[in-house]
């Protein structure tokens, strides 16, 4: 592909999915700021115990978007639209099924849920609340996924953006007039994030509605071969949200330990803005693999060289700039959750900030480089990144660090995971030189 065509297409395709992502992030961020306003810090504790849950709804539904679409791209670029209208239909089925098993779960097992999450006698209620709504609506976050994958990768990604944008500021409003003019408290806030991908998806239906889609439901019974090549593809995005949320679950226990309530409400502060770095950097990740997938399907080397070093600079880029806005507005930022004007709460945020965010001087390329791994038909890769510091590495810092350290131990577990991925991160890159 032509260098000044293939940065055009880079430059679109990442700065539309960057724009679409940031906005998705504003799911959990309105969330935190009209809770923190409502609810003050008990309430933040109830979200920040509930999102480990919204992060594994997010995981399957972007594993299965990202993977199957991916395949749906590669199949497309070869000519074998038959086999890539299967690889839609068993994804779609796949994530109807993944959608309706989280949704009875929490119809049914929301409050031990709950319980084994962390809540206590004052959060139990409020978490048990958020739990129960969000996982019913658990089918819909994933078919938004998916729909959001498929349509942008069908060369659609201004609608693709324009629809997480809708769903995302829909979801904003909604916050506001369910919590305050309507004073639905935490059920509120939980039912305004489920009807956000109802909205989304509305918006994505143009593309069906007006028949430009190159994707169709056909009869056929999912393949044990598709299955694991739509998993296998998006096994590193999955990894890198549900870990999140396994990851989340293990910092919320700890801290308990060490600060209670209050430093939990403080991390959650810390760990929701930091979704929105995450997502930044997701975007990208997102808006390169259709890119990576085409020059994967027509067996172009140079162009995959060439998208690698855009994306790991830009990558690089960002992080510098996202730690350093941090650093400047710190202060501001806290101010903004902590309607109480609870000092402990603010120190302990304030610390977070500052050394948890460093973290993402590794994280930005170790996001940035699974996807595309996994995207260059090299899963195994992409998963080792992934593995390594969504789960495995962040662990057993978690484990070990805080005891010598207290609080600071727990911000620094991240930067350390980081840093150990992206070791792996350089040498799997390097790899992809030598083949």
């Amino acid at each position: 592909m032509d260098r000044k065509r293939l940065q055009m297409d880079f430059m679109k395709y990442v700065g539309l999915n960057v724009a679409g992502m940031l906005g998705l992030s504003c799911y959990i961020l309105a969330d935190t700021f009209f809770i923190a306003r409502a609810l003050g810090a008990d309430g933040l504790t109830a979200l920040n115990l509930a999102i480990p849950v919204y992060s594994l709804i997010s995981a399957a539904g972007l594993m299965l978007g990202i993977g199957g679409a991916a395949k749906y791209t590669v199949l497309r670029s070869r000519e074998q639209d038959g086999e890539a209208d299967r690889i839609f239909t068993s994804t779609a089925m796949l994530g109807l099924s993944a959608g309706l098993l989280i949704m009875l779960a929490g119809v049914f097992f929301s409050s031990p849920l709950a319980e084994v999450l962390g809540a206590d006698q004052d959060t139990l209620g409020l978490t048990n609340t958020y739990l129960k709504v969000v996982m019913s609506f658990a089918p819909f976050f994933i078919a938004n996924n998916i729909l959001i994958a498929f349509v942008r990768n069908d060369r659609e990604p201004r609608l693709a953006m324009a629809a997480m944008l809708a769903g995302s500021l829909s979801n904003v409003v909604l916050d506001y007039v369910l919590m305050f003019p309507l004073s639905m408290g935490i059920f509120g806030a939980a039912f305004a994030t489920g009807l956000a991908p109802m909205i989304s998806m509305g918006v994505l239906s143009v593309h069906i509605l007006k028949k430009r889609n190159g994707f169709h439901p056909v009869k056929c019974i999912p393949e044990l071969r598709q299955v694991k090549s739509v998993l296998a593809l998006g096994s590193s995005t999955f990894v890198t949200e549900v870990s999140s949320g396994i990851v989340l679950v293990a910092f919320n226990l700890v801290i308990l330990s060490l600060e209670g309530n209050v430093g939990v409400a403080a991390y959650g502060i810390v760990a929701n803005v930091a979704l929105v770095a995450v997502a930044v950097f997701t975007g990208m990740a997102q808006g390169v693999q259709p890119l990576v997938s085409q020059a994967v399907g027509r067996k172009d080397g140079e162009t995959l060289k060439r998208l690698r070093r855009y994306s790991v600079t830009l990558a690089a880029a960002l992080a510098v700039l996202i730690y350093a806005a941090v650093n400047v507005r710190a202060d501001q930022v806290v101010s903004l959750f902590n309607r109480e004007g609870d000092g402990a709460l603010a120190a302990i945020a304030l610390e977070g900030f500052r050394i948890y965010f460093a973290g993402f001087l590794f994280a930005g390329v170790n996001i940035v480089a699974s996807a595309f791994l996994s995207a260059a038909e090299r899963p195994g890769a992409g998963f080792a990144v992934s593995v390594t510091r969504g789960l495995a590495a962040i662990l057993l810092f978690v484990l070990i660090l805080p005891g010598l350290l207290g609080m600071n131990g727990v911000w620094l577990s991240f930067v350390c995971a980081e840093a150990a991925a992206g070791a792996i991160t350089a040498a799997a890159l390097r790899r992809m030189d030598q083949i």
